[in-house]
């Protein structure tokens, strides 16, 4: 039941470094309150830290299709919270 949408962004085909490439753009276009949702194929940790770094909220999870779901939201905390 883990449903891929609008503000999903599917990076498992790509071959590095794409998704992290990728994921920091989405990242830098990111609305304050808004919420993105990236899969990637492994767990990233370079992501991780650059979100760190830019005093993003996240979580990381599993993906049941393989790979990770990362969840980033502004320091504002995820719409609704």
């Amino acid at each position: 039941m883990d449903e891929i949408t609008a503000n999903t962004l599917d990076l498992r085909q790509l071959p590095a470094p794409e998704p992290l490439m990728q994921a920091l753009a989405a990242v830098e276009a990111l609305a304050a309150g808004a919420v993105l949702r990236l899969l990637t194929p492994i767990r990233p940790l370079p992501l991780l830290e650059q979100l760190r770094e830019r005093r993003l909220g996240y979580s990381v999870a599993d993906h049941e299709g393989g790979g990770c779901a990362v969840t980033v939201w502004s320091e504002d905390g995820p719409a609704g919270a």
